[in-house]
Formats: structure tokens, C-alpha cells, sequence
């Protein structure tokens, strides 16, 4: 009987594994409408994807769909295309369910022993949609992946907040800072848009918002104001100064004016047409474009024509209304445009504010609907500083016009979407739209946490989504008010050219796009992206390291917050001065003890929980200590599972790990900092000895994580950063900060020594006159991580040139160890040939040197 049922077993797998084998070497025909070019997108992909399995593939017109009779067929077409949907019906598939814009159904049908595969789109970007998750399947699970699916955007509307740098005579609110300095040509590059669009399309993003302090003298030509238009674009060569106005004030400044370099020679008349190009582009993508500003500013206009920013000059008012109403005149693909009207109004009542944003921005967009009606139009009036009920009552007749949609926008998370999974700010803000006849708005979600670092936690940000009050919601835009997610400049290892931030970022923007489309994607589905692009490793155990280690943003934030992007940023534990109390900006163990939790958690603040200890009451929520223990589960997770990841060559999946190791390693700085400032507090509070000796034991494990976490980074970025509100964050000169709470703490800091990273080559060398030397045999060319491991008892940096074989290989920067007899590393990147390799580095200062340790590719 057994025998019988194995050799059952083995007829079956035999069919089984022929099936498979016939799958897998299919001729595949696609059909698609060539004219429509979100069709043909998604049709790309999926020839690719197929083409990856091993499958031919040939493209075909769909009209051609009842003269193909291949034995696998793939059908992208509209619902409203009533010969596909009937012959799909006719060869057994199910009938489409019920869609709404963006929305698609999927199908497998199947007659006579031909195969077809459905997608079927309410619209042209439902079919750019079905088209994409058919070759998402298929990439994954091949063609036997593909099942019967309908799906409907969840929220209609799921952008990016894009801060842009178009001139130094333009700025937006971020200018003052490296990502907007390394950024302002990127603007002006067309192959960089195409770029940042598709992968939008890819993420299922449908638009971008562009903001501005004052952009239309470098995109229209406006009547009457002719002289105001900018040709060219421009870049000031000042020394920056490290802070600027937090509120988008003096950018202007003659010394940052006086002193300008040209980065492109453009025409005003080829900048828009520039501008055409890529709303035009977006558009095939389903991808719109929306202009927002903060007001009142008058960037680029020099005073030309008596315009300034005063709020009661009738011919900025003038000016303002003719730029609006010309922007969609210049722009047929224009989507819309949005205001602000709290940053540069001071002294000015609600009342005045409202009216003049009413005056120039509101009358602008019903000038335009006059001259072009039946087009559509939207207005975005951010709710900053102003009542949405008063906005709703005076921009009635935007709202009652039938061309115009009047859309609010709110600050649902503050700075920082990295907090908690529920927020409490918006409560009051949706009791008054509620009762203004359907008002909905779009939520500003703000990332101003991850910057450097490699982000991923699905289930933090599905639960997330899932939270926003739904029935208001018109949709939401995601981005940074301190950061420019335009090209990347900081990667120790570029490619050429530069990776776009989001295709760096490409698993933390499609967590964010494809739930905000999709909140039931299932964790599955990521797991087997995951797999497929890095088949190195285990796709469930890189989906669980990058996901316990991305929860250290939420997790510190949500206990230690600072809601402005000024008044925290994690990845350098530093603020604006002023909001951290120290000098540098650094949030020392005091902070940590004095700044209360987020409201949307049930975290215990440190004083209350002080305070609970001490009268014996049991505290209801989560402590300081239980916040602590979390940081080191979420972070001894990722840790463990890294150990056993492999990147086998392959550079991004190298510097992925590298990026997870390192935010696990920062949360095990926090971990020991918040048990130490609770450790500090209770000292304080009791004068028990025991408590003062656990903080300064804590705070200085705290120091180790810091340089650990600090020599990881420092293999994959340069430093320092410059930001626009927290200044430069210079990690390895915070490093004396972080040591400052143990003093704080009546201790003497002690660094321990770093062990030498497992699974390189250590290589002892000799020491010469000011220089060391070693010799290494690649066993193949390419990339290689070289460890340096030294002790440094001085203070500063300390540039060490490099050569490979007798060619500059850069310097590696040495800097304190903490004593002559505490050893770490540094980490270099550089290219090694086949075979025997000569090392040497001459180093600055007195230095103690280890050993170098090869980390090869393996």
C-alpha cells in the first residue's frame, strides 16, 4: 500500500514539475493599447519580469486580441473596452468587479489549453496598476502566482511633500542645507524626473507636491510683471552660516545674493517648456503635479515693480493673483496649487491673512477657471496657524465652484510620522471640516527622522494608515520639511551617477505608496520582494532585521518627543539649541529626563514615573525602563538575525545590512541612555548611591553603542550633515557630548575597547617611519571593506592618507578611542585587484595601530 502511494506520489510530481517546466519556457503574447502610455509602462514591466523567469515574450496592439491565439496570452485593457471584458467573460474568466478610479480587477481565464491573463482598469491608470502587481506576481511567483484579485485605491490620493531648490533666487524652505545645496541642477535635470516618476508609478504614488517660498519668477512669465522671470539657474557660493531663520526668513540676504555661480545657462521660455516636459511625463504615469507655498515671500522679485512682502501692498496682491492664474495658463498638466499663510505675515490678524490669501491665491485659481472653463482645478489651503472653519466660510466660492476642488491640508504627525501609530493632534481640526458640506483634506506626513539609514517596518506603517480618519481623508503626501529627496550625496560609495533617494529609499517609499493604495498587502508579499531581489539571503529574515531595527525610530520618538523637525532628530540625538538646553544642540541625559513622552503613546514620562516610585503608586503604562527593555528587544533581533545574512556580493544588499546594523546599534545607544537617565532621576530624587552607579553604568555602555554606531555610519556616509533647523550633525564630534552624561552623572567616562568584526582577513603589518604597511591577497577584484583598529587618546580628527597599491585611496579619519589603551575601528571602502594588494597608510598625530581587517566580499 505504501509503495502504491509513493509511486502515486511520484506520477503526480512528475506531472507537476512538467507543468512547471512548460510555464517556465512559455511564449508569451502581450497585448496592450500602444496609444495609451500608462498601459505601455506597465507593459515594460512586465516584459522584463518575464523575460527575468525565462519566458519569451512578444508585444501586440490590442486590437489584435481576437487574431492572437497563442497558448499564453497577457490582456491589459480598460473596462470600458467592451470587446476585451466580453471576450474574457467568453473564455471562462470571471466578470470584473466593481471599480472605482485607479482600481483594477485581475483574471485568469482559460479554453481550449490557452491561458490569459486579465488586467482589467477603471481607468487608464487602473490599467498601469493591474499591469504592474501582474509582473510584481510574476517576478515573484511566476505565472502560476497570478489569482483573481479586485483592488481600489484606499486613499485617492498618495503623494510626496518635495521641498524644491530651484534657484537661490527661488528658494523653498530648506535651502539653507547640504540636501538642497547638492540638489538645485537635480531640479533642472529631466532624466532625473523621469526617473523619480516611474518609480513613483512603481510605488503607486499619483502626485507631487512642489514646495516654494516664492517659485513663479522661475516658472511664468507673468502679464504685466515681465521683468520679475529669471533665466538661468543659479547657486549662491557663501560661506553658509550653520543656522538660519527657522521661518524661511532672510535667504536673501545680500551676502548670500552678492555672491552667485550659474549652474545652468536656461532661458525663462526653456524653462517652461522644461516644466511641460515633465508634468507632461508625470501625467503618463499618472503622476500629477501641485505648486505649494509658504507666504508671504517675494524671493527673485528684487523689488522690481514695488513689490514686497507687506501684506497690505495692493500690487503684490496684484502680482501674486496674476502668478496664480498664469501658472495654469503655462501649464495645461498643472494639477493645482496650495498656500500657507502663516511664516512671513507678522503682525497680521486672521482675518487679514485669510483675506489676502483669498485676494491673490483664491481669485487667482477662478481667474484661470473663468478663461479655461471645463478644465479642472484644485486649491490646497494648508490649516497652519489658521481655523478651518473661518477658511472654509470666506474661500466659499472657491468651494462652490464646479471646476475647483477645495482641499484642506493638516500636519497629522507633527515633524515626524516615527512617533506613533496613533495621533492625537487632529481631533479638532476634523469636528470643524465635518460640518462644511464634505469638506475632505490631505494629510502632511512629515519623515523628518530617516534620513541616512535604510527604513522598513511594514506593519508599523499599515496600522498607521489604517488609523487616519478615514472619512474626511482625501489622501495624504509624505515627505521632509528638513531634507531633499532629490540625489543622494552622502554615500561613501556612490554610484554613477548618484542613486535618486528614492530608489536608494526604494523599500521605505513603496512601504509607504503601495499601503497607502493597498493597506491589506500582506507581509508575505514583501517577504517574497524581498527574496527576489536579494536571493542571497532569507527574504523572511531580512523582512524581520530590517523591520525590528526600524522600529527604534518610533520607539525613541514616542518617548522622547519633540514634535518640530527643529526640536528632534534622531539619527544625531540633537535639536536646535535652544530646544535642547545645551549649546550644541545635543539632547544630553537632562533631556532625557525632562521631555515628556508623545501623546498618542501610553509611555510614562521619567519625573512621573519618578514620582510614582517614590509614593508607591504602581504606574499605569508603559515605563521608562519597560520603553528600555523594548529598544533592546527590537535591537538584539535585528542584531542576532544579521549574524547569519550573507551579501555575497552584492553591494546593495552589503550596505542595506550596513544600514540596519547601524540603527540597531543607535537604539541600543538610546536603550542604555533612557535606563540611564532613569537610573539618574531616581538618584536624584532618592540620594540612594546604588541609583547614581547604575546611570554611570549605563550611560557609558550608552558611549560604546554611540562609537560603534558612529564607526558602522561612518563606512557608508560622509559627515557631517548639514541641516536647515538642526544645524550640522557631526557624529564623531558628538561623541564628546555623549560622554558629558557620564560626568553629568558624577561618573568618569570609560569607552570599552570594539572587537574586531568576525569573518575578515587581519592583516598585522609593520609599522615604518610615520607610515604602516600591509600586504593582502585578493582572491578576485573588487570592493573591499578595509577596518582599521587603533587606539587615539586626542581629541579632534585626524586625517590619515590611504594609497592601494602606490595609487590615493582617500584619507580614512582617525579620531579619539577614548585612552591610549581603548581600542576601535574606522571603516574605508576601496577597490582591490586580483592577487597581492599593498596597503599603507601615514597618519596624523600618534595614533596606536592593531591591525587592518579586510572584510572581502565573500
Amino acid at each position: 500500500m505504501k509503495r502504491r502511494s509513493f509511486s502515486i506520489c511520484a506520477v503526480l510530481l512528475v506531472c507537476c514539475l512538467m507543468a512547471s517546466a512548460q510555464v517556465q519556457a512559455a511564449a508569451v503574447t502581450l497585448l496592450v493599447d500602444g496609444e495609451n502610455p500608462q498601459a505601455v509602462f506597465a507593459s515594460g514591466e512586465i516584459q522584463k519580469a518575464l523575460r527575468a523567469r525565462g519566458h519569451s515574450v512578444r508585444q501586440s496592439d490590442l486590437t489584435r486580441l481576437g487574431r492572437v491565439t497563442d497558448d499564453v496570452r497577457i490582456v491589459l485593457g480598460l473596462l470600458s473596452e467592451t470587446g476585451v471584458t466580453g471576450a474574457m467573460r467568453s473564455e471562462g474568466a470571471r466578470s470584473a468587479g466593481t471599480l472605482k478610479g485607479e482600481g483594477y480587477s485581475i483574471r485568469v481565464g482559460s479554453i481550449g489549453g490557452r491561458a490569459t491573463y486579465w488586467a482589467i482598469g477603471a481607468d487608464a491608470a487602473g490599467v498601469m496598476y493591474g499591469g504592474l502587481e501582474l509582473a510584481e506576481v510574476i517576478r515573484v511567483d511566476d505565472l502560476e502566482g497570478i489569482e483573481d484579485v479586485d483592488h481600489n485605491p484606499y486613499m485617492a490620493m498618495r503623494g510626496t511633500k518635495f521641498n524644491c531648490p530651484l534657484d537661490v533666487r527661488t528658494p523653498s524652505y530648506t535651502d539653507v542645507c547640504d540636501a538642497a545645496q547638492n540638489n538645485i541642477v537635480e531640479m533642472w535635470n529631466l532624466d532625473f524626473w523621469k526617473e523619480y516618476i516611474d518609480n513613483l508609478a512603481r510605488y503607486r504614488y499619483n502626485y507631487v507636491s512642489l514646495w516654494s517660498l516664492h517659485p513663479f519668477p522661475s516658472l511664468v512669465k507673468v502679464p504685466d510683471y515681465p521683468d520679475v522671470a529669471l533665466d538661468d539657474v543659479k547657486r549662491s557660493k557663501v560661506q553658509w552660516n550653520e543656522y538660519y531663520s527657522l521661518n524661511g526668513r532672510g535667504f536673501d540676504a545680500p551676502e548670500i545674493m552678492e555672491n552667485l555661480e550659474t549652474l545652468k545657462k536656461i532661458t525663462i521660455d526653456e524653462k517652461i517648456d522644461f516644466w511641460r516636459q515633465v508634468m507632461r511625463y508625470g501625467k503618463q504615469r499618472n503622476v500629477d503635479f501641485y505648486f505649494v507655498t509658504w507666504n508671504i515671500f517675494v524671493n527673485g522679485t528684487e523689488g522690481k515693480y514695488g513689490i514686497t512682502d507687506s501684506i497690505d501692498n495692493e500690487i503684490t496682491v496684484d502680482y501674486f493673483r496674476k502668478s496664480v492664474k498664469q501658472m495654469f495658463l503655462t501649464y495645461p498638466d498643472l494639477a493645482g496649487i496650495g498656500l500657507t499663510t502663516g511664516e512671513n505675515i507678522p503682525k497680521a490678524s486672521f482675518e487679514q491673512k485669510e483675506d489676502w490669501a483669498f485676494k491673490t491665491y483664491a481669485q487667482g485659481v477662478l481667474d484661470a477657471a473663468r478663461e479655461q472653463p471645463g478644465r479642472k482645478f484644485t486649491l490646497i489651503h494648508r490649516q497652519h496657524q489658521t481655523g478651518a472653519k473661518d477658511i472654509a466660510r470666506k474661500f466659499r466660492p472657491v468651494i462652490d465652484h464646479k471646476d475647483v476642488e477645495f482641499i484642506f491640508s493638516f500636519k497629522y504627525a507633527k515633524a515626524h510620522v516615527f512617533s506613533s501609530t496613533t495621533q492625537p493632534y487632529h481631533t479638532g481640526f476634523v469636528k470643524d471640516i465635518q460640518g462644511q458640506g464634505g469638506l475632505k483634506t490631505i494629510w502632511t506626513l512629515r519623515n523628518d527622522d530617516a534620513y541616512r539609514f535604510r527604513w522598513g517596518a511594514p506593519d508599523f506603517v499599515r496600522e498607521f494608515i489604517r488609523n487616519i480618519p478615514y472619512e474626511v481623508s482625501r489622501g495624504f503626501y509624505y515627505g521632509s520639511d528638513q531634507y531633499i529627496w532629490g540625489r543622494e550625496f552622502m554615500s561613501t560609495e556612490p554610484e554613477s551617477p548618484r542613486q535618486i533617494e528614492i530608489v536608494k529609499h526604494w523599500y521605505h517609499w513603496m512601504i509607504w505608496g503601495r499601503l497607502g493604495y493597498n493597506p491589506n498587502l500582506s507581509n508575505e508579499r514583501f517577504v517574497k520582494i524581498l527574496q527576489q531581489r536579494y536571493p542571497s539571503v532569507s527574504g523572511q529574515d531580512l523582512f524581520t532585521a530590517w523591520q525590528q531595527a526600524s522600529m527604534i525610530y518610533p520607539m525613541t520618538t514616542g518617548f522622547h518627543w519633540g514634535s518640530l523637525d527643529f526640536q528632534w532628530y534622531i539619527e544625531a540625538c540633537k535639536s536646535h539649541p535652544g530646544y535642547a538646553r545645551t549649546e550644541t544642540g545635543f539632547h544630553d541625559v537632562n533631556r532625557f529626563i525632562t521631555l515628556e513622552p508623545h501623546k498618542g503613546t501610553d509611555n510614562i514620562s521619567i519625573p512621573d514615573y519618578v514620582e510614582n516610585l517614590a509614593a508607591g503608586r504602581e504606574s499605569s503604562g508603559t515605563t521608562p525602563v519597560e520603553v528600555s527593555d523594548q529598544l533592546h528587544g527590537h535591537a538584539d533581533k535585528a542584531l542576532k538575525v544579521l549574524d547569519r545574512l550573507d551579501h555575497a556580493d552584492d553591494k546593495e544588499l552589503r550596505l542595506i545590512l550596513g544600514d540596519i546594523r547601524a540603527v540597531a546599534l543607535l537604539g541600543k545607544y538610546y536603550a542604555h541612555k533612557i535606563r540611564g537617565a532613569t537610573e539618574l532621576a531616581i538618584f536624584r530624587k532618592t540620594d540612594k548611591k546604588e541609583h547614581q552607579d547604575a546611570a554611570i553604568r549605563e550611560l557609558n555602555r550608552a558611549a560604546m553603542y554611540w562609537r560603534l554606531y558612529t564607526s558602522v555610519a561612518l563606512g557608508q556616509y560622509k559627515d557631517p550633515l548639514w541641516t536647515n533647523r538642526v544645524g550640522r550633525c557631526n557624529w564623531r564630534n558628538l561623541l564628546n557630548e555623549v560622554l558629558k552624561d557620564v560626568t553629568i552623572a558624577g561618573g568618569t567616562p570609560r569607552l570599552k575597547s570594539m572587537a574586531p568584526t568576525p569573518g575578515g582577513t587581519i592583516l598585522k603589518g609593520e609599522a615604518g617611519k610615520g607610515q604602516f604597511e600591509w600586504t593582502f591577497d585578493a582572491p578576485k577584484a573588487g570592493t573591499y571593506v578595509l577596518e582599521l583598529r587603533y587606539a587615539m587618546e586626542e581629541q579632534g580628527q585626524h586625517p590619515a592618507k590611504m594609497t592601494v597599491n602606490g595609487k590615493d585611496a582617500g584619507d580614512i579619519i582617525l579620531w579619539t578611542t577614548g585612552g591610549k589603551s581603548t581600542w576601535a575601528w574606522d571603516r574605508k571602502p576601496v577597490v582591490l585587484k586580483k592577487g597581492k594588494n599593498t596597503i599603507k597608510i601615514v597618519p596624523k598625530g600618534t595614533p596606536l595601530i592593531d591591525h587592518l581587517n579586510v572584510l572581502h566580499e565573500r
